[in-house]
């Protein structure tokens, strides 16, 4: 094979220069086919959300392949997700890289420094044994009880990610005080110990009797130190290695930065993508510094921005430019003013709700409507700031019978501490010594703060990332109490443990590909057709953290990485986009909150959130107990319409013969059973013997869409007209 043809890296035998490059840059716009082309050498590009930034990429490494100016396994290009590496890998497939012969290695950085230092560390630093520490729990652990900070999971998880923010940012134990605050970080404890726990653990790591423990970032740390201290090894790596690629560049952090100085030396074969708009990530270390002074480092470089956006409509483009544009602190050059591709579309609508249930109930009324219209649950996202707000949420689409999955994190009732809470409280429940009404009315939410108190309940919100999302879910179970008390004012604690068991039992729906919620952080780098953004109040977005104090304006730097989250946020959605807010956590709650900053300037003056928007709820009296007459409480309850321990009426022949008729409507539609009905709704069919539409629509989980779809077919089981065909079949 001669050198020419190895280095086009095997592309297709019948490949032309002519056909070759109408592949690489045949359907890309002025501005990626810039990018695309520019010569070898830096290269900043930067893109904007939906700019088509990884074909842009991607249809680079090609060209230079293809005109020879490197061979393919010559290309190491870095990102920071397997995700985005394994994709990067299949783009580059397809279009005929590496073939049989070398490939172009896309890998994330930590994935690169552990395939070099393997290979590296012996010559380096000899016989010594080193071995990966996947979890640095237990040594943060044993380091904290020694300087005597708590040792709990959220105690060592808020010590651990400092630690990591610590070394990314390549500061050294002792300059962790200073450093920290100078960044306004929001430390879990005194600084001094957080510096302690640092230096313990690190020592730690090196008295293992079977050689040396390495963490993630020590991978990132010795390959940069391997390459900086011997200059045959980075001969070596830098015959290997002749162009770079950076995906993501404005989340770098400086320890990944010292690493790829190390890679690079003094050569300029860079590649790096990015957008500052979308830096969240400041409290691991990323900064978007880099990207912004990239033209200072490199004088000659070719700058090209991406912003014709191929993702969503230009209705929620226009709103995405407006979120942007108010940020303060931006370079200019930086700032990229999006252009939407797409069709126009809805505009973004604004709600404002009484409380977080009615604005639950809104989106999930609103989502059976999309998915009545045809657009698909798994199309469809719910987007919140803190994990603790998907409660009241997946709560509204169990009710609603809606699928769902959450991204990113456990549902609610999975999280550890709040399964510790249902604990507490059962054996709080299980106490002889209560006295008489302890447990009953007003009195029971004193009882269960005090029995959450113990396990990071306090008055006010702590500091540490960890901390704050315990004490969040339990201030939600907190919440979550004091609304069934407003339903029902006798309920017991042994009352409040069966609605949670209730609601626990009927929210662990299998896998399926239903409607995603997610965090704004966990949404990062996806996108939906449809797209809720919720809770948009001051004190969640921006979060109350970075606000201050009535003695303080907060924390701008925080304030600005919120407005860029709240933009990441907007720039998800491709076509349907719905921001919305409560003024109260719970149902008749005092309305304390006030919308957002970040909507100042958004919301149209005749839109109806301009105002306070009436409650979506019914003004229906709420359901009743067909058996015994008291209010219904909990979705189960409610499904059946009666008190779980009030008698059934259930017809069991007529139950099986819809449970026969369900399984044949799932197999025909190739869905799961519980798509067409739950067994509770099944279960009330059964009980109530619905006669006409009318009645059958009245049973909870049977809208209009399932009453078109199943109507007939349910009514003529209920009359016997299929009962005898299904008990044949069975």
């Amino acid at each position: 094979m001669s050198v020419r043809s190895e280095r086009m890296g095997s592309m297709p035998a019948d490949a032309t220069p002519e056909n070759q490059a109408t592949r690489l840059d045949g359907g890309l716009d002025p501005q990626q086919k810039a990018a695309v082309l520019a010569p070898r050498g830096p290269v900043c590009v930067l893109a904007g959300a939906g700019t088509g930034k990884t074909r842009t990429i991607t249809r680079r490494i090609a060209h230079l392949v293809a005109n020879g100016h490197v061979s393919a396994g010559q290309v190491l290009a870095v990102t920071f997700t397997a995700r985005a590496a394994g994709e990067m890998r299949g783009r580059l497939r397809a279009l005929g890289i590496g073939g049989g012969g070398p490939q172009v290695q896309a890998r994330t950085f930590h994935a690169a420094a552990l395939r070099q230092l393997k290979y590296f560390w012996p010559q380096v630093v000899g016989d010594t044994q080193w071995r990966l520490l996947d979890r640095k729990f237990a040594l943060v652990g044993q380091a904290a009880n020694r300087v005597g900070l708590p040792t709990t999971t959220e105690s060592i998880r808020d010590l651990a990610g400092e630690i990591e923010w610590a070394k990314s940012s390549l500061v050294a134990p002792e300059d962790y005080p200073a450093t920290a605050a100078r960044a306004r970080r929001d430390v879990p404890a005194d600084a001094e110990k957080v510096a302690a726990v640092y230096d313990g653990y690190q020592a730690l790591k090196t008295s293992d009797p079977d050689g040396i423990l390495l963490d993630f970032d020590d991978l990132l740390l010795h390959t940069a130190i391997a390459l900086e201290d011997n200059a045959a090894v980075a001969e070596e790596f830098r015959d290997r290695y002749r162009c770079f690629v950076v995906d993501e560049y404005q989340d770098v952090t400086p320890l990944q930065q010292r690493v790829l100085n190390a890679w690079i030396g003094d050569r300029d074969d860079l590649t790096v993508v990015g957008d500052a708009n979308q830096t969240i990530y400041s409290f691991t270390g990323a900064t978007p510094r880099y990207l912004l002074d990239f033209s200072r480092r490199f004088p000659d470089a070719t700058v090209v921005r991406l912003e014709r956006d191929y993702r969503s409509s230009p209705e929620v483009v226009s709103l995405a430019n407006r979120v942007i544009g108010a940020a303060r602190g931006r370079i200019a050059g930086t700032r990229l003013q999006l252009v939407g591709q797409r069709p126009s579309g809805p505009e973004p609508t604004f709600a404002e709700y009484d409380d977080e249930p009615a604005e639950a109930g809104a989106v999930a009324k609103q989502i059976s409507k999309l998915i009545g219209q045809g657009v698909e649950p798994s199309e469809i996202a719910v987007l919140y700031r803190i994990n603790a707000q998907s409660e009241v949420h997946e709560q509204a689409l169990t009710q609603a019978g809606i699928p769902y999955q959450v991204r990113g994190g456990e549902g609610f009732f999975t999280r550890q501490e709040v399964r510790q809470a249902v604990t507490a409280l059962r054996q709080v429940a299980g106490r002889d010594d209560l006295p008489d009404g302890a447990d009953t009315g007003e009195a029971l939410v004193t009882l269960v703060r005090a029995a959450l108190v113990p396990l990071g309940l306090t008055e006010t919100e702590p500091a540490g990332v960890q901390a704050r999302e315990r004490w969040n879910s339990l201030t939600a179970l907190i919440a979550l109490t004091e609304e069934l008390l407003s339903h029902d004012p006798l309920l017991t604690l042994n009352g409040l443990l069966g609605e949670l068991a209730a609601r626990s039992e009927a929210r662990h729906p299998p896998v399926v590909q239903g409607v995603t919620l997610a965090s704004l952080h966990a949404a990062k780098g996806l996108e939906w057709d449809a797209v809720f953004l919720v809770g948009v109040t001051e004190g969640t977005l921006p979060i109350a953290h970075v606000l201050g104090d009535s003695n303080s304006s907060g924390d701008e730097a925080g304030i600005e990485e919120e407005r860029r989250l709240f933009y990441v946020g907007v720039t998800r959605a491709r076509e349907h986009l719905a921001l919305s807010w409560a003024l109260a956590r719970t149902e008749g709650g005092r309305k304390t909150r006030r919308r957002s900053r970040f909507l100042n300037g958004l919301i149209p003056d005749d839109s109806p959130a301009s105002r306070i928007a009436k409650p979506a709820r019914s003004k229906r009296q709420p359901p009743r107990c067909r058996v015994c007459g008291k209010q219904l409480m909990g979705a189960t309850a409610t499904m059946l319409g009666r008190c779980e321990q009030c008698p059934s009426n259930l017809d069991v022949e007529l139950f099986e013969a819809l449970k026969q008729w369900r399984r044949e409507r799932s197999r025909e539609m190739k869905v799961p059973a519980y798509v067409v009905f739950s067994d509770n709704t099944l279960t009330a069919i059964a009980e109530q013997q619905p006669q006409d539409e009318r009645a059958l629509v009245a049973i909870p989980g049977i809208g209009a869409k399932k009453l078109e779809q199943y109507g007939a077919d349910v009514l003529a089981v209920v009359r016997g007209e299929r009962v005898a065909q299904t008990l044949d079949l069975t």
